[in-house]
């Protein structure tokens, strides 16, 4: 998708250096990248004891 935005210079610039990536387009896309994969885990971490669970964890563990 092509787009236009005006993105603060110093913000891309920082994020240029503590990335490591070497183009704005990288540094966007790992940016968004990143805010999908945050918001998948606070979806994650809204199930926190509403699932049940059956197994035993020793069983499991052991190295059969």
């Amino acid at each position: 998708m092509r787009t236009n935005v005006v993105i603060d210079d110093d913000l891309m610039k920082s994020a240029l250096e503590a990335s490591g990536i070497g183009t704005k387009k990288g540094a966007i896309e790992e940016g968004l990248k990143l805010l999908v994969q945050l918001k998948g885990q606070k979806r994650l971490k809204d199930f926190r004891g509403k699932l049940k669970w059956s197994g035993n964890l020793d069983e499991m563990r052991s190295d059969k």
